[in-house]
């Protein structure tokens, strides 16, 4: 029996880049991967024709967090719809475990795999704790971040393409930082 990891998650490049990162890595060891994303935000455009992932699901949600009134009503309804096919979608593809990323549209397929008891593995690439991650954390089989010292894991995965373009500096004289 072959194992299938869903990723999800996203929204944004911070989150989606690490589901790409933990894709290519289980694709190295043999394991498939589907995805479970959002119509919203950048999912559709990072992984529509990815051959990362043997299936796509691009379900229709948004973020909760920052809406008011009828607005965030209607978000936490996508969810739920979004969750009950979550549910089928894990069911169908005999999923082992979900590996989610953060974000509004990993509320879903995280919640789904809560209740069909399949493990959860959750990363927060942030130093603050998102609102779902922070959540779902007592729920989840595995909790990985740079800034939590009981993380089991605290690397970033680092695509190859960076050491190919990298080069040596005599003389730092400033860092920036960029996130999604």
């Amino acid at each position: 029996m072959s194992m299938k990891l869903c990723i999800t998650g996203g929204g944004t490049g911070g989150h989606l880049a690490i589901a790409k990162a933990v894709a290519k890595a289980a694709n190295e060891m043999g394991i498939e991967c589907i995805y479970i994303g959002s119509t919203s935000g950048q999912d559709r455009k990072y992984f529509e024709h990815s051959p990362l992932f043997s299936k796509k699901f691009f379900l229709p949600t948004t973020g909760i967090v920052n809406k008011k009134g009828f607005a965030k009503f209607k978000a936490l309804l996508l969810v739920l719809r979004a969750f009950v096919r979550s549910v089928r979608i894990l069911k169908k593809e005999k999923v082992n475990a979900v590996f989610s990323v953060g974000g509004f549209s990993a509320a879903p397929a995280s919640f789904a795999a809560i209740v069909l008891g399949i493990p959860l593995f959750i990363h927060e690439q942030n130093a603050k704790t998102g609102r779902l991650n922070a959540l779902l954390r007592k729920y989840s089989a595995g909790f990985f971040s740079s800034y939590d010292d009981a993380s089991p894991l605290k690397n970033y995965p680092v695509q190859d393409r960076f050491f190919d373009l990298s080069r040596k500096r005599g003389k730092i004289k400033s860092i920036v930082f960029l996130g999604g």
